[in-house]
């Protein structure tokens, strides 16, 4: 598991500012800041990755040069993971995308458990590419579940990473018995889920800030 917040950085101050009320209030630089979030996560990732060397014509000759060996394929839930979503295309830029209509769904009992939906799923081939799972709230971690067992019918993946801007230690326990194949790449891990399951402190519902309320 990488952990953005674990060093000192610029990140900080990008999700002091995605959690900040006041700051919330402008959505071009909530969805801005969801997608330096992104962009970091996904250079810090590119550092695990395989690459081959080639040979590159310049004016004045050749220069080795490195490129990615294997494709990625960005995995997005919709709607909150939009502008996340952008952020890891804007250094994948060559990457394939997929897209996830997932939500709550329904209370099934008296102690708040839900229904996760999926009535939408659109995906390239994934067999021995990279998949890049991208949510920008790590709950309970089953969306992303129901999600990546959903994804599988379109291949079976080389690796799988899960990246998320805010999880919780309840929803990163899930994945890793879950999924333990794959690797989480986080901006921060909050204190725990309450007991409608919403990440504390957390930051709000993001794709309602980032677009609107439904």
């Amino acid at each position: 598991m990488f952990l953005l917040s674990q060093k000192p950085s610029i990140a900080d101050h990008y999700l002091a500012e995605l959690r900040d009320v006041n700051c919330q209030k402008d959505r071009m630089r909530f969805r801005r800041n969801m997608e330096r979030v992104g962009e970091l996560l996904a250079y810090e990732m590119s550092k695990t990755l395989t690459f081959k060397t080639e040979k590159v014509e310049t004016p004045l000759g050749t220069a080795p040069c490195r490129s990615m060996l294997q494709p990625i394929v960005l995995a997005t839930i919709l709607r909150a993971g939009l502008p996340f979503h952008q952020g890891f295309l804007n250094i994948f830029d060559k990457a394939d995308n997929a897209f996830i209509g997932a939500y709550r769904g329904h209370h099934i009992n008296a102690e708040e458990e839900f229904t996760v939906e999926m009535d939408y799923i659109t995906s390239p081939d994934l067999t021995g590419k990279i998949l890049v799972m991208i949510d920008p709230m790590l709950a309970t971690g089953r969306s992303m579940e129901k999600v990546y067992h959903a994804l599988l019918r379109f291949g079976i993946p080389a690796q799988t990473h899960i990246a998320s801007v805010i999880a919780s230690p309840e929803g990163v326990q899930y994945l890793q018995q879950r999924i333990p194949q794959c690797r989480l790449w986080l901006g921060a891990v909050d204190q725990k889920l309450n007991e409608q399951y919403y990440i504390v402190p957390g930051l709000g519902d993001a794709g309602d800030l980032a677009f609107g309320e439904k």
